[in-house]
Formats: structure tokens, sequence, C-alpha cells
């Protein structure tokens, strides 16, 4: 029965030691306040008193670097706020860095986002610094980056939240935003009326020419019926109006009792005949 005196203190001793680490942490065991090993996923034993176990956690983290007031290049102030993603890397050395080359590695990642900041967006005016956060954010990245590398810690990636102007100076934004805005409706109703109208002047412009154009060819069509019309009588009123004189020339004739031969078959002979009243003659020659 001594025995168990010994086995269940140790057996306490044992359970008092055992440490497991989960797979998104990593552990760096101290012995005696020197560094001893590190400590992967699974599980680990220290000597209780003797031995501590400092775990990090190796996932993707982000912190907020807090609304500031900054001071822009044209006077004014702005709160202006970030987030910063960032993570421990897993490897020992990397591990080792996030503990004893830094204190407390998220309050310093914060504070230095905002100094940085401060020393960008102070250069920059209201106007820029919201038009260029693009530029603000690479900047921020590149510098928060620079100055992380010895504590192991990767950047992921940085947001400005916001950059907000002072109350009276976002009223008057608000006022030229508006008015800009009423300024291209405007443009663009009566760029819509101007193109409604352009339609129709084109419609009126086209209906006019069909209009012009059945005109023309109308007078084009009269002309031409004119034309045939003058050509049958230069064809067939000529020939009637010799005739008319020849029997102008036998009235004054026959008035003078003058004989006149008239070949047989001749217009002159159908013509008498039809006004006699009788059949032309058939010889060769007729006399009057």
């Amino acid at each position: 029965m001594n025995y168990l005196y010994f086995l269940i203190p140790a057996f306490m001793l044992f359970l008092i030691g055992i440490r497991i680490v989960r797979p998104t942490q990593r552990g760096l065991i101290e012995r005696l306040g020197k560094y001893h090993n590190f400590a992967k996923p699974g599980f680990h034993w220290i000597i209780p008193i003797i031995d501590r176990i400092f775990m990090v956690n190796v996932t993707e983290q982000m912190v907020d670097a807090e609304p500031q007031e900054i001071i822009t290049n044209d006077n004014l102030n702005a709160s202006v706020d970030a987030q910063v993603y960032f993570r421990v890397k897993a490897d020992e050395e990397s591990v080792k860095g996030s503990i004893y080359n830094v204190n407390n590695y998220k309050w310093q990642i914060v504070n230095l986002a905002r100094t940085t900041l401060r020393n960008i967006i102070g250069t920059l005016t209201l106007k820029s610094a919201n038009s260029e956060r693009g530029k603000i954010n690479a900047e921020l990245y590149k510098t928060l980056h620079d100055e992380t590398q010895s504590w192991g810690i990767e950047i992921v990636r940085t947001e400005l939240k916001e950059i907000d102007p002072p109350k009276d100076v976002q009223e008057t934004m608000n006022k030229v935003v508006k008015a800009e805005n009423e300024k291209i409706a405007a443009i663009d109703s009566a760029t819509a009326a101007e193109t409604v109208a352009d339609g129709v002047k084109r419609a009126k412009i086209k209906e006019a020419e069909g209009f012009k154009q059945s005109k023309i060819l109308h007078a084009e069509g009269e002309a031409e019926a004119i034309k045939l019309v003058n050509a049958a009588a230069d064809k067939y009123f000529v020939g009637n109006a010799q005739l008319l004189r020849k029997l102008e020339a036998l009235e004054a004739s026959l008035q003078k009792n003058a004989k006149i031969v008239i070949p047989t078959g001749t217009e002159l002979v159908n013509i008498i005949g039809e006004m006699a009243g009788i059949v032309p003659l058939t010889k060769n020659q007729s006399e009057v």
C-alpha cells in the first residue's frame, strides 16, 4: 500500500504536464527560462513548474487600426480607419520571432498602421485621399510587410474602411455631387430631346424629298405625254395641212371654171367624193 503514496502523486504530476497543441497552433517550450524545443500539433508533456509552453495562433487574423483624426495637406480633418489582415508563419523561426523579437505583435501592428496612415494621408488633399485609396492601401501594405519581416509575420492584405471628412465639409461635398448629378441629368435630357427633334426633322426632310421626287416624276410623265402628243401632231397634222392647202387651191380653180386633172387614188379625190356623197372614180384620170 505504501507504493500508492508514490503512484498517485506521480500520476497527478503526469496529468498536470500534459499539453495538446491544436492544428491551428504552434508551441514554444521553455525550460527554466530558456527556449527548449518547438511544439507541433499533437500530444506534448512538459515538466510542471520547470517547463512552460507558449501557444501561438498561426491562422489568418485581423486587427482594426481604430478611427483616428488626420490632418490632410489642405488642412482638413479626416477620420481614417483601416483593417490589417495577417498571420504568423508556421515554421519554427517565425514562431520564435513572433514571441522573442516583438512584444505583443498585434498591438505593434495596430500602432504601426496608424502611424503609417498619418504619414501617407498627411501628404494628400482630402479629395486625392478619397480618389487614391488603392495607392494608400498599397503603401500601407508595403510598409507593414517590410517592418514585420523580423517578427515572423506575413501581412496578407490591408483595407481602408473609411476616409470621412468633417460633417460640414461632407455636407458641402454632398451638395456639390448633387449639383453635378443634376447637371448631368439635365444634359442627358437635353440630348435626348435634341435627338428626338433631329429624328423628327430628318423624317420631315425625307417626307419632303419624297413629295418632291413624286412631283418631279409626275412632271416628267406629263412632259413625256406632251412630247408624244406633239410627235403625233407633227406626224399627222402636217400632212392634213398640206391637203387643206390643196383643197383651197382646188376651190379657187373651180371658182374660175378651170379644169384640174386629179390622179386617181389621191386623197383629194376621196375627200371630194365624201364631200359630194359619191364614190371615187375608178379611171386612171378624172376630169372635173
